[in-house]
């Protein structure tokens, strides 16, 4: 008889404390200072997933969003793209024109993205015609009311089943740490989604008041730590809502350098979802004021 994903929770160690956590952030807080550089800024900006999520996009918008964002290859030749553009399903394939050979990934959220909270036949549809319109990746949100409730397995098995829907897409699943609350509930959270197929574990959709914190990226990157290390498979993590300014970068690039090791520290094992950020990341490597996007 298989495992239940309750049952293969239970191998892995509890989170810490929150005053264990909280002294965690102060220490990456006082090294990240030496990690506010060109390099580490240069490094953040080729990792966002830059992301055009409004009520009022449109396909002019989006267009002319993606289209931006390849054109930073002529306007900034010396620096790296942005890992992706990141929108809603029906603007995959304007994005992915826009784009053209620039080499900027797609990303779409999915799956009944932000709340998860629709039929499993919708998510999966949703995904397939996201990816069939040609997103490379797919973001969506575990089912937050089942993992509060201690639904793990039903929790789990819808995320096992729209793993299998995307396919060879990179899977992004969305934890929604600022709802859960406490690191128990985002680590089991983190560590179920990993369970269940995830290529990237990812803090918030930013559509609710309390986004990414780096109290969440300690916990989610030690679940992703204490994970490889019992299966030996790498998993990704991306920070996003509320990432800003380039200082705040610096931090999350200083969690997952200490946490999870240089190696994690790949556009295939880190990303930032956010737009505003690129202007604060530009502006700190050219020394100058950058509003670009």
């Amino acid at each position: 008889m298989e495992t239940s994903y309750s049952e293969r929770l239970k191998a892995f160690a509890p989170a810490a404390d929150e005053a264990g956590v909280k002294a965690e952030v102060a220490r990456m807080r006082e090294a990240a200072v030496q990690n506010e550089t060109a390099e580490v800024w240069r490094a953040c900006l080729g990792a966002i997933d830059l992301t055009s999520l409004g009520v009022t996009d449109s396909e002019s918008s989006v267009a002319e969003f993606a289209g931006r964002a390849a054109r930073l290859a002529i306007d900034f030749p010396h620096l790296p793209l942005p890992a992706s553009v990141c929108v809603w399903p029906s603007f995959v394939d304007t994005a992915g024109l826009a784009l053209g050979n620039s080499r900027i990934a797609v990303t779409s959220v999915a799956g009944g993205f932000p709340s998860s909270q629709t039929f499993i036949e919708v998510k999966m549809l949703e995904i397939a015609m996201a990816i069939e319109s040609g997103a490379d990746e797919i973001d969506i949100v575990l089912t937050l009311g089942e993992m509060m409730d201690g639904e793990y397995d039903r929790m789990a098995g819808t995320l096992e089943l729209l793993r299998g829907e995307a396919g060879d897409a990179t899977l992004k699943v969305i934890v929604e740490s600022g709802a859960l609350g406490t690191p128990q509930l985002i680590r089991d959270a983190s560590l179920l989604a990993m369970l269940a197929g995830a290529d990237f574990v990812k803090t918030s959709t930013g559509k609710i008041d309390i986004a990414a914190t780096p109290e969440a990226a300690i916990v989610m990157c030690t679940a992703i730590r204490d994970f490889h290390r019992a299966t030996g498979r790498r998993v990704g993590f991306k920070v996003a809502g509320g990432v800003r300014s380039a200082a705040d970068a610096a931090l999350y690039y200083t969690i997952v350098e200490r946490i999870l090791g240089p190696e994690w520290l790949t556009p295939a094992l880190f990303r930032i979802g956010a737009s505003g950020l690129a202007n604060s990341l530009l502006s700190a490597v050219e020394g100058r004021e950058i509003t670009y996007f």
